[in-house]
Formats: structure tokens, sequence, C-alpha cells
């Protein structure tokens, strides 16, 4: 079953909706230059009255694996997401979970993927200024077949493309942030509802 991450959460309100609809993951922004920023210990406060089955994933870019640490300490998040230019080496050292995110242009090298070990993996579309979240797609059909399964799928989905995501494209996950926002960080709850009304939907086939 298509598990859901919804990201950029930074209040509980929020984080609360989007749990009680049906997502798996919530993702928090650490990463000091995103518009969805939030400190380690805030984010703790959300994430210490959340579900234990969730799945609580904090969002870095090129950090020092000290400060990786100290935010699973401080934070609780029970997941990383690295969206720079972190290695293999970088991803051992870590002690939780790891999605390492790439940022997918046409030319892009698969085989990157099929290289690393020990993480999950994140497919966004290509931005020379952005990690992220900016609510672009990339063409989903040049994602190779044996991968599709194994990835996050993120940029530009939504209620709109969800359906065609799940038939078609099939990810082991989606992940959605800017879709689902009335301005970066706060989500709009009527989105939310629509876009879970959809994949329960289809979950339930």
């Amino acid at each position: 079953m298509m598990k859901v991450k919804i990201c950029g959460i930074t209040n509980l309100d929020d984080a609360n909706l989007a749990v009680d609809l049906g997502a798996d993951l919530v993702g928090f922004i650490f990463y000091s230059k995103s518009k969805r920023y939030l400190p380690f210990k805030k984010a703790g406060e959300i994430i210490s009255r959340l579900p234990a089955g969730i799945e609580k994933v904090g969002v870095f870019v090129d950090e020092k694996i000290e400060t990786v640490a100290d935010a699973v300490n401080v934070s609780g998040i029970t997941a990383v997401q690295l969206h720079g230019n972190e290695d293999q080496n970088y991803i051992d050292k870590l002690n939780v979970p790891v999605i390492k995110g790439f940022r997918i242009a046409d030319n892009f090298d698969f085989s990157i993927l099929r290289s690393l070990n020990n993480c999950s993996l994140l497919l966004d579309a290509y931005s020379a200024n952005d990690f992220g979240g900016t609510g672009k797609s990339f063409d989903w059909k040049i994602i190779p077949q044996d991968l599709r399964s194994k990835i996050f799928l993120a940029g530009g989905v939504s209620s709109d493309n969800i359906e065609y995501i799940y038939n078609n494209i099939k990810p082991y996950a989606v992940d959605l942030s800017s879709s689902v926002e009335i301005s970066p960080g706060i989500k709009d709850h009527n989105k939310l509802k629509t876009f879970f009304n959809t994949v329960n939907r289809l979950r339930n086939k």
C-alpha cells in the first residue's frame, strides 16, 4: 500500500490533522535557509504529542553529522532525510533510518541510486536554487521500472495527479508539502482532506 509523507510541518494542528487523515510520515525541515525551517526544540514539542507509530522525519542539507545526531536527541525524530551531497559514508554513520533525496533533471544518471545501500530514496524535481518544496514535478516516466516501487516520489504531487501516480508510477510513497499549503509551512486543511479522500479511496479499492 502506497505510503504518504506530509512534509514542512510547523505546528501541531497541521501535524495532528495529517496523522488523523492517514499520513504515515510527517516531515520537519531543519535546513535554516528554508521557508519552512523549524528549530529542533520546536519540532520536539510537536513530535512529543504525536502517536508512536508515525514516522517523524527531519530534513537536512549538507549538515554536520554531529548536528544531525543532536537533532535526533533534541527533537525525537525517528528518521532523517538528506537533500544535499551526502554520500554512502555519511549515510553509514547515522543510527536512524535514512531517506536520501535526489533532484532529478532530464539527464539524471539513475545508476547512482542503485549504488546506494542502507537508505530509502526520494526523487524530487531539479531546482538550481532550492532543495525541495518547489511544487514542481519532473517527467515521472523516466524513472526506471525496477526503482519505482522503492522510491518516495516528491515534487508537484497533489490531489490532481495522485490517482495517476497510484495507478501508473506506483511508488513506495509520495511526499507532499507546497501542494497542500496556504503559505510555506502552513497547511490548507481543506486541501489535505481532499487529497486524503482520494488516497484512502485508492487504498481501499
